[in-house]
């Protein structure tokens, strides 16, 4: 990379406000349509694909929906061969050789599974819609980095674990994931299950930071307003569904909290769509007992949803919020006199 092309790239960066409603004047219902009608393609001949996916479309981003939903629609992932890697790449940490074999070998499986079975895991993923991208000449950028979920303690990682996205749209830098678009972790089983999630399509940076971390920080899109990697690690645990109710997660800001006997905590989060009392519960577990309440709505202006909760006895809490039959976060709360 250039230079100037480097300069020009992170200027463009901090562009925080890059996101879906971008485009809200746009109707995407013909790229889905168009990736829909593709779905018998295979991936033996990507010019060819890229092509037939967006050649009759007139504007780059309604080309990178279509190559989009047809990654996120045609491929499956393969669950297995990332935690058999995942295992390994721990396993390897401290001998180089053993590790770079590996990565040689689970390289070839990946690729191999792609072209055969269109199965893969996050870097087939964002290795096949970077090259559709490219093929229908736009930018399009693999980015690695950590990805926090229920079932991952990103603390005990010794790499990356997780690759996503930055796509080029007039002139500005927007982020998308996939892998996590195409399919949902099931915490028991610990298997994915196919659900397209249409919320990680140019998703707000500042929400996405929540739950993913890249090596470059540059690629959070946010500049200095970038959060920490303790930050990062101090965050509340969304889950894939709040991707399908929620634009923003403001408060509260972090997974573990410290409060008072009586005091009051604020949730705020930016909606999807506008919902009613009714939609809205909190779970609160004691570790004895579970309790299920409606808490009383502050507001809903403008898709904006904030409630307060207080704590009325001391003890050790966990909080779950969920929005109609979704659970969208997870928070813990020590409270004492």
């Amino acid at each position: 990379m250039t230079l100037i092309r480097y300069i020009a790239l992170f200027i463009i960066a901090f562009q925080s406000n890059a996101q879906i409603s971008d485009f809200d004047h746009i109707d995407f219902r013909k790229a889905d349509s168009i990736a829909l009608a593709c779905k018998s393609e295979g991936l033996d001949n990507l010019p060819q694909l890229s092509y037939k996916l967006t050649s009759n479309l007139h504007t780059d981003v309604e080309r990178f929906r279509a190559i989009y939903m047809w990654v996120c629609t045609n491929l499956t992932n393969d669950y297995g061969l990332y935690a058999k890697n995942m295992k390994n790449r721990d396993k390897y940490r401290n001998d180089s050789l053993s590790l770079q074999a590996w990565n040689d070998e689970v390289t070839k499986d990946i690729f191999r599974k792609l072209v055969k079975h269109k199965k893969t895991i996050c870097t087939g993923y964002a290795y096949i819609l970077k090259e559709l991208s490219k093929l229908a000449d736009i930018q399009c950028e693999i980015i690695h980095g950590y990805g926090r979920t229920s079932t991952i303690n990103v603390a005990k990682l010794h790499a990356p674990n997780h690759s996503w996205n930055a796509v080029m749209l007039n002139n500005k830098w927007y982020l998308c994931d996939p892998t996590w678009a195409s399919g949902l972790e099931n915490p028991v089983s610990d298997s994915l299950k196919y659900e397209y999630i249409k919320g990680f399509f140019l998703v707000n940076p500042k929400f996405f930071a929540v739950n993913h971390y890249p090596i470059d920080q540059n690629w959070t899109l946010l500049g200095d307003q970038a959060p920490s990697f303790e930050s990062f690690m101090e965050a509340p645990i969304i889950y894939g569904k709040a991707y399908r109710n929620l634009t923003m997660h403001s408060t509260p800001k972090k997974f573990h909290n410290f409060i008072n006997r009586y005091q009051t905590v604020r949730f705020q989060y930016q909606l999807q769509k506008s919902v009613t009392q009714q939609h809205i519960r909190l779970e609160i577990d004691d570790g004895f007992n579970s309790k299920k309440i409606r808490p009383e709505i502050i507001s809903t202006h403008d898709q904006s949803l904030t409630f307060d909760y207080t704590f009325n006895y001391d003890g050790f809490y966990d909080v779950h919020l969920f929005i109609g039959d979704d659970l969208v976060s997870t928070y813990t709360f020590k409270v004492k006199s």
